[in-house]
């Protein structure tokens, strides 16, 4: 597997990421946002021989905080280590740019979703604390689960 990025002209192979994870991008017109971040944002991916196996985009708040826009790794790799690969490889490039604190934005647990549960749990094995939720800050069937990770310096 390799770890590349920031990269451009990575959406048409980052769409079929998204494609293959239904039950985290079915919303049509969120996935296409999804797509068209990878060209406007920081992007990395992960990839094998043949295709990308996962990517990550990032949004920057300030340059000691950033965020994860979105993660993602196809539904065929999941659980093989790909995205906790990406999201190293992300913290190392962040922390030599000195950023200090990485957040990230989910479904919060108030809304029942295994789906979710799994995405809450790689998170927190990742290193992150939940901060806050909100509750109508996407919908009030989507309430937003915030959460941060401080970052090491390099």
């Amino acid at each position: 597997m390799q770890l590349e990025g920031p990269c451009k002209g990575v959406a048409f192979e980052c769409e079929a990421v998204l494609r293959s994870l239904p039950k985290w991008f079915g919303i049509e017109a969120s996935l296409l946002e999804y797509v068209r971040d990878t060209e406007r944002l920081p992007t990395f991916v992960a990839r094998d021989e043949q295709s990308v196996l996962g990517f990550v985009t990032l949004r920057e708040h300030f340059p000691e905080a950033w965020e994860i826009h979105c993660i993602a790794v196809h539904a065929a790799r999941r659980g093989s280590g790909t995205g906790r690969a990406l999201h190293h490889h992300v913290e190392q490039w962040l922390s030599a740019r000195g950023a200090r604190v990485l957040q990230v934005k989910t479904i919060a647990d108030s809304a029942p979703s295994p789906e979710y549960a799994e995405t809450r749990r790689f998170y927190a094995a990742m290193g992150y604390v939940p901060l806050e939720v909100f509750p109508e800050l996407w919908t009030p069937v989507h309430p937003v689960l915030q959460l941060v990770k401080p970052l090491v310096p390099h």
